[in-house]
């Protein structure tokens, strides 16, 4: 299954959170994410029938190996944008961060891996 723009946000924040936490819960993704419960337990439903989380019995949300890779490849295009927009382009820390952010979800992986190829050079 493709992986519509929200979900790979999800997957990403569960990954953010995770790894600046140690464990998350929907709670902490709500939070984060300035959404409500209610959204957020509508999502982890989608995410955990396609596979992507495990939720276990005390709340705790667990990136499956597929939505761990998932989030690697979302963070990594996140930052390596990011950082390509500020330094390349000159572009202000909170424009690169909401311009990235959207731009993730839609590059192709030729252009990708080029700008990839263009800041491992510079």
């Amino acid at each position: 299954m493709i992986l519509q723009e929200s979900g790979e946000n999800y997957l990403e924040t569960i990954l953010m959170l995770q790894q600046q936490n140690g464990s998350v819960r929907s709670i902490d993704i709500a939070t984060h994410m300035n959404f409500t419960k209610a959204s957020v337990s509508r999502a982890m439903s989608i995410l955990k029938r396609e596979n992507y989380i495990l939720m276990e019995a005390d709340g705790n949300i667990i990136l499956t190996e597929t939505g761990l890779a998932k989030a690697n490849a979302v963070l990594e295009r996140h930052l390596l944008l990011t950082r390509f927009l500020r330094e390349n382009l000159g572009v202000s820390e909170e424009t690169a961060e909401k311009d990235a952010c959207r731009i993730e979800h839609v590059i192709s992986p030729e252009t990708f891996t080029g700008i990839k190829k263009l800041i491992k050079n510079s």
